[in-house]
């Protein structure tokens, strides 16, 4: 594959107001890369571009809107150039048991995680194809073995890594790279109060001791950007999960019950109380597209 070196220099991250994605971004800027930083809230958008030391734009999308994040990826071509790195990070999670969790939760959970990110690839095809670029789907090691009270999110990381890999086969021809990123704990605030946070702290105090580690933003955004650089199918971060692709037939069963005896140390009142969206980012997507409370029944006149 021949790669015009004129377009390697535009990179896009969704999600890029904090965490993973602000670390991802810094870390690519600093490879002298320009960004398109995309996400909800712009104000941090602004404040990440603000310390980035290449020529930046920001875009302030939601991603389950395709047709405005088609017209934010034909901002970036006419204002950096057509991308040739895309990383979709946008997402959003949510805990607590299933039956307790509002459908419309659920939902938007699948929406961002899932839809938007095949939102994005659509979005960003054209110009990837056109300078032979690479799209790199965030997934998680929920993709792995299912936890309780966190249907929503492993769900939809099952869910991007199959449409990732299906997309790598289809574009391979193409001359477009696909990889898939598998992280693992990472201290963004999403998991601010882990510690706090009972479901969160019962999932992780099962887990053997490597696998309890969390690790900086920073630190997975120099593992993400590595794989970026090889063009990689496949990032681990941590690197020592890809020991743990050979086991996969047999970590639903382990998470399973690894996962039982984290929900026999909740109680009734932790487990209701834990239902909701984690993180700040989470948060502001969800007020922003909470459905409104129903009306109060009309009662019927009397006859």
């Amino acid at each position: 594959m021949v790669q015009d070196r004129a377009y390697q220099r535009v990179a896009v991250v969704t999600g890029a107001a904090r965490g993973v994605g602000e670390a991802t971004a810094r870390r690519l800027a600093h490879r002298g890369l320009r960004l398109a930083l995309l996400g909800r809230e712009l104000e941090s958008l602004r404040r990440v571009a603000g310390t980035l030391p290449t020529e930046t734009c920001c875009i302030e999308v939601d991603v389950t809107d395709e047709p405005a994040l088609r017209g934010a990826a034909r901002s970036v071509q006419t204002r950096l150039g057509p991308a040739s790195v895309v990383v979709a990070n946008a997402g959003i999670a949510t805990g607590g048991p299933f039956a307790d969790s509002p459908a419309a939760l659920f939902d938007r959970v699948i929406e961002v995680n899932l839809i938007g990110s095949a939102n994005t690839a659509r979005a960003f095809l054209p110009q990837l194809a056109r300078t032979g670029g690479y799209y790199l789907q965030i997934a998680s090691t929920a993709a792995f073995g299912s936890a309780p009270l966190m249907s929503a999110y492993c769900a939809s990381k099952a869910g991007v890594e199959s449409f990732a890999q299906a997309l790598r086969t289809e574009l391979r021809t193409e001359g477009v790279g696909v990889g898939i990123a598998y992280l693992h704990w990472t201290g963004t605030d999403m998991i601010g109060d882990l510690d706090d946070h009972p479901v969160l702290r019962a999932l992780r105090s099962h887990q053997p001791r490597p696998a309890r580690r969390v690790h900086s933003p920073d630190q997975v955004a120099a593992w993400l950007t590595r794989g970026i650089d090889k063009r990689a199918t496949s990032v681990y971060a941590p690197p020592w999960l890809r020991l743990v692709q050979p086991l996969r037939p047999v970590l639903p069963l382990i998470v399973s019950r690894i996962a039982r005896r984290s929900l026999a140390d909740l109680s009734a009142a932790e487990l209701h109380d834990a239902v909701g969206v984690l993180g700040a980012g989470g948060r502001a997507d969800w007020e922003a597209h909470r459905p409104p409370p129903p009306a109060p029944p009309v009662t019927p006149p009397q006859c």
